[in-house]
Protein backbone atom coordinates (compact mmCIF):
# COMPACT_ATOMS: atom_id res chain seq x y z
CA UNK A 1 0.00 0.00 0.00
CA UNK A 2 1.46 3.73 -0.95
CA UNK A 3 2.24 6.05 1.58
CA UNK A 4 -0.50 8.39 -0.24
CA UNK A 5 -3.58 5.61 -0.03
CA UNK A 6 -2.48 4.95 3.83
CA UNK A 7 -2.71 8.66 4.79
CA UNK A 8 -6.70 8.70 2.72
CA UNK A 9 -7.64 5.92 5.01
CA UNK A 10 -6.13 6.96 8.43
CA UNK A 11 -7.96 10.57 7.19
CA UNK A 12 -11.58 8.53 6.96
CA UNK A 13 -11.13 6.36 9.70
CA UNK A 14 -10.96 9.88 11.72
CA UNK A 15 -13.75 11.32 10.27
CA UNK A 16 -15.70 8.56 10.95
CA UNK A 17 -14.35 8.41 15.04
CA UNK A 18 -15.74 12.36 14.99
CA UNK A 19 -18.69 11.62 13.46
CA UNK A 20 -19.64 8.68 16.08
CA UNK A 21 -18.48 10.62 19.33
CA UNK A 22 -20.95 13.82 17.79
CA UNK A 23 -23.83 11.51 17.77
CA UNK A 24 -23.25 9.77 21.10
CA UNK A 25 -23.17 13.75 22.70
CA UNK A 26 -26.26 14.87 20.65
CA UNK A 27 -27.91 11.90 22.01
CA UNK A 28 -26.91 12.29 25.89
CA UNK A 29 -27.83 15.89 25.59
CA UNK A 30 -31.33 14.90 24.39
CA UNK A 31 -32.01 12.59 27.40
CA UNK A 32 -33.98 13.78 30.28
CA UNK A 33 -31.79 14.42 33.33
CA UNK A 34 -32.01 11.71 35.93
CA UNK A 35 -33.01 12.47 39.88
CA UNK A 36 -29.68 11.64 41.96
CA UNK A 37 -29.81 9.78 44.80
CA UNK A 38 -30.20 6.01 45.79
CA UNK A 39 -31.18 3.64 43.21
CA UNK A 40 -35.05 2.53 43.39
CA UNK A 41 -35.18 -0.98 45.19
CA UNK A 42 -35.96 -3.91 42.83
CA UNK A 43 -38.90 -4.84 42.13
CA UNK A 44 -40.83 -8.33 43.63
CA UNK A 45 -41.05 -11.06 41.29
CA UNK A 46 -43.89 -10.89 38.55
CA UNK A 47 -44.32 -6.59 38.91
CA UNK A 48 -43.17 -4.00 36.97
CA UNK A 49 -41.04 -1.20 39.22
CA UNK A 50 -42.63 2.63 39.72
CA UNK A 51 -41.42 4.67 36.59
CA UNK A 52 -39.57 2.15 35.21
CA UNK A 53 -40.91 2.33 31.64
CA UNK A 54 -43.64 4.92 29.95
CA UNK A 55 -47.13 4.85 31.34
CA UNK A 56 -49.36 2.48 28.69
CA UNK A 57 -50.32 4.08 25.65
CA UNK A 58 -47.52 6.65 26.10
CA UNK A 59 -44.74 6.78 23.36
CA UNK A 60 -41.30 5.76 24.68
CA UNK A 61 -39.98 9.15 23.63
CA UNK A 62 -42.23 11.36 25.19
CA UNK A 63 -39.74 12.58 27.51
CA UNK A 64 -37.56 13.91 25.11
CA UNK A 65 -40.22 15.93 23.57
CA UNK A 66 -40.88 18.15 26.75
CA UNK A 67 -40.44 22.30 26.17
CA UNK A 68 -37.41 23.70 27.36
CA UNK A 69 -38.23 25.31 30.53
CA UNK A 70 -37.83 29.02 29.47
CA UNK A 71 -40.14 27.89 26.39
CA UNK A 72 -42.64 27.49 29.50
CA UNK A 73 -42.06 31.38 31.13
CA UNK A 74 -44.59 34.11 29.75
CA UNK A 75 -42.63 36.88 28.10
CA UNK A 76 -44.54 39.86 29.98
CA UNK A 77 -41.85 41.84 28.71
CA UNK A 78 -42.61 41.72 24.89
CA UNK A 79 -46.44 41.47 25.73
CA UNK A 80 -48.17 44.73 24.28
CA UNK A 81 -49.90 47.31 26.65
CA UNK A 82 -53.20 47.07 27.45
CA UNK A 83 -55.90 48.57 25.30
CA UNK A 84 -56.68 52.09 26.26
CA UNK A 85 -59.17 54.69 25.32
CA UNK A 86 -57.89 57.92 23.90
CA UNK A 87 -58.07 61.06 26.12
CA UNK A 88 -60.17 63.42 23.76
CA UNK A 89 -59.23 66.74 23.68
CA UNK A 90 -59.43 69.71 26.17
CA UNK A 91 -62.33 72.08 24.73
CA UNK A 92 -62.69 75.68 25.04
CA UNK A 93 -66.31 75.30 25.05
CA UNK A 94 -69.19 72.75 24.76
CA UNK A 95 -70.66 70.90 22.23
CA UNK A 96 -74.19 72.63 21.82
CA UNK A 97 -75.63 70.60 18.71
CA UNK A 98 -74.91 67.15 16.40
CA UNK A 99 -73.82 68.13 13.16
CA UNK A 100 -74.04 65.76 9.56
CA UNK A 101 -77.03 63.85 11.31
CA UNK A 102 -79.92 64.91 9.17
CA UNK A 103 -83.25 65.32 10.66
CA UNK A 104 -82.22 63.67 13.56
CA UNK A 105 -82.54 65.18 17.70
CA UNK A 106 -81.51 64.62 20.90
CA UNK A 107 -83.60 64.76 23.40
CA UNK A 108 -81.36 65.20 27.31
CA UNK A 109 -82.41 64.82 30.86
CA UNK A 110 -80.69 65.55 34.05
CA UNK A 111 -80.24 65.38 37.45
CA UNK A 112 -81.79 61.82 38.31
CA UNK A 113 -82.47 59.04 38.02
CA UNK A 114 -85.04 59.78 40.19
CA UNK A 115 -87.82 56.65 40.82
CA UNK A 116 -90.85 59.23 40.90
CA UNK A 117 -90.10 60.30 37.51
CA UNK A 118 -87.55 58.54 35.43
CA UNK A 119 -89.83 55.11 34.80
CA UNK A 120 -92.40 57.09 33.36
CA UNK A 121 -89.76 59.13 30.83
CA UNK A 122 -88.47 55.36 30.08
CA UNK A 123 -91.96 53.94 29.40
CA UNK A 124 -92.38 57.05 26.69
CA UNK A 125 -89.12 56.25 25.24
CA UNK A 126 -89.86 52.32 25.14
CA UNK A 127 -92.92 52.69 23.96
CA UNK A 128 -91.70 54.94 20.79
CA UNK A 129 -88.40 52.86 20.48
CA UNK A 130 -86.18 55.89 20.76
CA UNK A 131 -83.27 56.70 22.71
CA UNK A 132 -81.97 59.75 25.15
CA UNK A 133 -79.44 61.03 26.69
CA UNK A 134 -79.36 60.98 30.97
CA UNK A 135 -76.79 63.00 32.25
CA UNK A 136 -77.22 61.62 36.16
CA UNK A 137 -75.91 63.17 39.05
CA UNK A 138 -73.48 60.77 41.44
CA UNK A 139 -75.85 60.98 45.06
CA UNK A 140 -78.74 60.23 43.04
CA UNK A 141 -77.12 57.23 40.66
CA UNK A 142 -75.53 55.67 43.52
CA UNK A 143 -79.27 55.49 45.81
CA UNK A 144 -80.86 53.69 41.98
CA UNK A 145 -78.66 51.60 40.41
CA UNK A 146 -81.51 49.51 39.02
CA UNK A 147 -82.71 52.74 37.31
CA UNK A 148 -79.26 53.26 35.65
CA UNK A 149 -78.88 49.48 34.41
CA UNK A 150 -82.50 50.24 32.94
CA UNK A 151 -81.04 53.43 30.83
CA UNK A 152 -78.22 51.43 29.41
CA UNK A 153 -80.60 47.81 28.82
CA UNK A 154 -82.77 50.31 26.35
CA UNK A 155 -80.38 51.55 24.60
CA UNK A 156 -80.07 55.24 26.39
CA UNK A 157 -76.21 57.35 26.43
CA UNK A 158 -75.79 57.60 31.01
CA UNK A 159 -73.64 60.72 31.13
CA UNK A 160 -72.29 62.43 33.75
CA UNK A 161 -73.91 65.55 35.72
CA UNK A 162 -71.42 66.03 38.86
CA UNK A 163 -71.69 64.12 42.14
CA UNK A 164 -74.24 67.11 43.71
CA UNK A 165 -75.22 69.56 41.35
CA UNK A 166 -72.70 72.45 42.09
CA UNK A 167 -72.03 75.84 40.61
CA UNK A 168 -68.17 74.34 39.13
CA UNK A 169 -66.91 77.52 38.66
CA UNK A 170 -66.77 78.57 42.36
CA UNK A 171 -64.90 75.24 43.15
CA UNK A 172 -61.35 74.26 43.44
CA UNK A 173 -59.82 72.08 41.04
CA UNK A 174 -59.58 69.23 43.36
CA UNK A 175 -63.13 69.30 44.16
CA UNK A 176 -64.05 69.47 40.90
CA UNK A 177 -61.94 66.34 40.28
CA UNK A 178 -63.94 64.82 43.09
CA UNK A 179 -67.69 65.50 41.72
CA UNK A 180 -66.97 64.34 37.89
CA UNK A 181 -64.36 61.33 38.88
CA UNK A 182 -67.01 59.88 41.87
CA UNK A 183 -69.47 60.20 39.38
CA UNK A 184 -68.13 58.83 36.93
CA UNK A 185 -66.86 55.30 39.59
CA UNK A 186 -70.56 55.21 40.62
CA UNK A 187 -71.66 54.90 36.77
CA UNK A 188 -68.70 51.89 35.77
CA UNK A 189 -69.59 50.42 38.87
CA UNK A 190 -72.69 49.74 37.89
CA UNK A 191 -72.85 49.35 33.75
CA UNK A 192 -69.46 48.37 33.55
CA UNK A 193 -68.33 51.34 31.20
CA UNK A 194 -67.36 54.83 32.47
CA UNK A 195 -69.54 57.86 30.75
CA UNK A 196 -68.52 59.39 27.65
CA UNK A 197 -70.29 62.43 28.02
CA UNK A 198 -70.54 65.09 30.84
CA UNK A 199 -72.81 68.11 31.35
CA UNK A 200 -72.06 71.14 34.43
CA UNK A 201 -74.90 71.54 36.31
CA UNK A 202 -76.37 75.27 35.52
CA UNK A 203 -74.58 74.88 32.26
CA UNK A 204 -71.53 76.78 33.84
CA UNK A 205 -67.85 75.60 32.56
CA UNK A 206 -64.28 76.59 33.41
CA UNK A 207 -60.99 75.97 32.28
CA UNK A 208 -60.81 73.23 35.26
CA UNK A 209 -63.86 71.38 33.98
CA UNK A 210 -62.82 70.97 30.47
CA UNK A 211 -59.40 69.84 31.67
CA UNK A 212 -60.83 67.50 34.29
CA UNK A 213 -63.47 66.05 32.10
CA UNK A 214 -60.74 65.52 29.24
CA UNK A 215 -58.33 63.23 31.50
CA UNK A 216 -61.83 61.30 32.80
CA UNK A 217 -62.13 60.39 28.73
CA UNK A 218 -65.19 62.77 28.34
CA UNK A 219 -66.85 65.18 25.73
CA UNK A 220 -68.71 68.18 27.31
CA UNK A 221 -72.31 68.66 25.81
CA UNK A 222 -74.81 71.60 26.71
CA UNK A 223 -77.84 71.86 24.75
CA UNK A 224 -79.35 73.62 21.80
CA UNK A 225 -83.02 74.06 23.28
CA UNK A 226 -83.67 74.65 26.38
CA UNK A 227 -87.60 73.72 27.90
CA UNK A 228 -87.38 75.34 31.21
CA UNK A 229 -89.08 72.62 32.47
CA UNK A 230 -87.28 72.72 35.84
CA UNK A 231 -89.29 75.87 36.79
CA UNK A 232 -92.57 73.97 36.53
CA UNK A 233 -94.26 76.68 33.52
CA UNK A 234 -96.97 74.34 33.07
CA UNK A 235 -97.17 71.14 30.41
CA UNK A 236 -98.26 73.30 27.48
CA UNK A 237 -95.79 75.46 27.27
CA UNK A 238 -93.11 72.99 27.74
CA UNK A 239 -94.29 71.36 24.84
CA UNK A 240 -94.37 74.73 22.89
CA UNK A 241 -90.71 75.41 23.82
CA UNK A 242 -89.62 71.76 22.47
CA UNK A 243 -91.41 72.02 19.44
CA UNK A 244 -90.78 75.61 18.51
CA UNK A 245 -87.22 74.66 19.01
CA UNK A 246 -86.78 71.31 16.59
CA UNK A 247 -84.26 71.49 14.40
CA UNK A 248 -81.79 68.78 12.17
CA UNK A 249 -78.78 68.24 15.06
CA UNK A 250 -80.77 70.32 17.90
CA UNK A 251 -80.48 69.02 21.55
CA UNK A 252 -82.98 69.37 24.02
CA UNK A 253 -82.53 70.14 27.88
CA UNK A 254 -85.19 69.10 30.13
CA UNK A 255 -85.35 67.15 33.74
CA UNK A 256 -86.28 63.89 35.30
CA UNK A 257 -85.22 65.06 39.03
CA UNK A 258 -84.66 67.65 41.23
CA UNK A 259 -88.33 68.54 41.86
CA UNK A 260 -91.72 67.90 40.72
CA UNK A 261 -91.27 66.84 37.30
CA UNK A 262 -94.80 65.87 36.32
CA UNK A 263 -94.73 68.32 34.12
CA UNK A 264 -91.85 67.37 31.94
CA UNK A 265 -93.42 64.09 31.67
CA UNK A 266 -96.51 65.21 30.34
CA UNK A 267 -94.96 67.43 27.84
CA UNK A 268 -92.99 64.34 27.21
CA UNK A 269 -95.75 62.13 26.29
CA UNK A 270 -97.82 64.97 23.76
CA UNK A 271 -94.38 66.23 21.63
CA UNK A 272 -92.86 63.31 21.21
CA UNK A 273 -94.92 61.59 18.77
CA UNK A 274 -95.47 65.26 17.25
CA UNK A 275 -91.72 65.29 16.54
CA UNK A 276 -91.80 61.70 15.34
CA UNK A 277 -94.73 62.60 12.79
CA UNK A 278 -92.55 65.89 11.84
CA UNK A 279 -89.96 63.36 10.68
CA UNK A 280 -87.18 63.80 13.12
CA UNK A 281 -85.51 60.84 14.22
CA UNK A 282 -84.39 61.03 18.22
CA UNK A 283 -80.97 59.43 18.23
CA UNK A 284 -78.17 59.93 20.67
CA UNK A 285 -74.42 61.17 19.74
CA UNK A 286 -72.17 58.42 19.14
CA UNK A 287 -67.84 58.15 19.79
Amino acid sequence: MTSGRRAVLRLVAALGATATVGVLAADRLAAPERTTGAAAPPAPPGRAAAGAGPAAGAPAQAARLRPAAYRLQPMTAYAPPAFRRAVPPVRQRPFLSMSGVGRSMVLSFDDGPDPRYTPAILDILRRHDCRAMFFVCGEMAVENPDLLRQMAEDGHVVGNHSWSHPLIPKLRPSRIRDELGSTSEVVERTLGTAPLWYRAPYGAWNRHSFEIGAELGMEPLAWTVDTLDWKEPGTDTIVRRALDGAAPGAVVLSHDAGGDRSQSVAALRRYLPELLDAGYHITVPRR
